[in-house]
C-alpha cells in the first residue's frame, strides 16, 4: 500500500472535498470538450473491401453495423495462435453485454473483432458467459491497417507503429517463451511473459496483437473511419479501473493482479 493515510475531522474532510470537487468539475468540463473534439475529427472514407467471419456468415464492414449508422469496434487481443483471449481484454469485455443493449437502442453497434478463427472466439465467449457480437478478421488486412496486428518481421525490424509511435525492434530476450515449451527461462519471467502465458503464447507472439478501439459511421452506402485509440486511451472502457480510481486505496497495483473472472481463488 503506497497511499498516505491522513486522519482529519469532518470539517477538514469537507473543506478538502470541496476543493477536490472544483477540480473534478473542471475535469468533467475538459472531458466534455475532448468528446466534442473527437466528434469533429475529419471522417476518412473506407474504400477497402474488408471481410469478416461472423455468426451470420461472411460480412463486409458495412454489414457489421447491423443496420445502424454507427459502429464501435473493440480490437480484442485474441491472435490466431492464442489458446484463450487476453485477460486484460477479457476484463474490459466483461462490461460489454450491459452496454451493448443500450447502445443498440441508440443507433450504435458494439462489436469485438479479433484475428483468431470464429470458432475459437465463440467457444471462448461461451466459456466467459458473454453474448455481444464478435467477428473474426482472420488473416485479412483490417487489424493490420488499423494498427492492432503486426508481423514477426515488423517486430524484428522495428516496423511496428502502435499508439501513434514507432517501436524499437523487439529485443531477443523479450522473445523467449516461458509459456509453451515447458523449459525454464534464463531469468524469472516478467509481467508481459506471465500474461502472455495466460493466452498460451510467448511474449513475441502475444504482442503481435494489440488492444484498441475504432469507430465508424455510415452515410448511405459509404463507410467512414472517425476515431481510433489504443493503450491507455482505452482506460475509460475498463470499468473496474473507474471504480478503483474512486476506492480509498486507488489502483494500488503491484504487477499483474487481475485474472479472468472465473480464475480468482475464492
Amino acid at each position: 500500500m503506497t497511499t498516505t493515510r491522513r486522519i482529519g475531522t469532518r470539517q477538514e474532510w469537507l473543506a478538502a472535498r470541496l476543493e477536490l470537487f472544483a477540480q473534478e468539475k473542471e475535469l468533467t468540463r475538459r472531458s466534455d470538450e475532448l468528446a466534442r473534439q473527437r466528434q469533429q475529427l475529419p471522417w476518412v472514407r473506407v474504400d477497402k473491401d474488408y471481410r469478416f467471419d461472423t455468426e451470420q456468415g461472411s460480412a463486409s464492414l458495412a454489414e457489421l453495423f447491423g443496420g445502424r449508422s454507427q459502429l464501435l469496434v473493440y480490437h480484442f487481443m485474441f491472435g490466431p495462435d492464442y489458446t484463450a483471449g487476453c485477460p486484460s481484454c477479457s476484463a474490459i469485455a466483461d462490461g460489454f453485454d450491459g452496454f451493448a443493449v443500450h447502445l443498440a437502442h441508440h443507433d450504435v453497434t458494439l462489436m469485438a473483432v479479433s484475428r483468431a478463427p470464429l470458432a475459437a472466439l465463440l467457444a471462448y465467449r461461451r466459456h466467459m458467459g458473454w453474448s455481444f457480437p464478435w467477428a473474426s478478421a482472420g488473416d485479412g488486412a483490417f487489424n493490420f491497417d488499423f494498427h492492432v496486428a503486426f508481423t514477426a518481421a515488423q517486430q524484428r525490424e522495428g516496423g511496428i507503429e502502435y499508439n501513434y509511435r514507432r517501436e524499437p525492434p523487439l529485443q531477443a530476450a523479450a522473445a523467449k517463451s516461458c509459456a509453451s515449451n515447458g523449459t525454464a527461462c534464463d531469468e524469472a519471467p516478467g509481467p508481459l511473459q506471465l500474461i502472455a502465458a495466460q493466452t498460451g503464447t510467448d511474449a513475441a507472439t502475444f504482442t503481435r496483437d494489440r488492444p484498441g478501439m475504432s469507430t465508424f459511421v455510415r452515410e448511405g452506402d459509404a463507410v467512414y473511419h472517425t476515431y481510433s485509440t489504443y493503450a491507455r486511451g482505452i482506460d475509460g472502457l475498463w470499468g473496474m479501473y473507474q471504480w478503483l480510481d474512486r476506492a480509498p486505496l486507488g489502483r494500488n497495483e503491484h504487477g499483474i493482479w487481475w485474472r479472468r473472472r472465473d480464475e480468482y481463488v475464492s
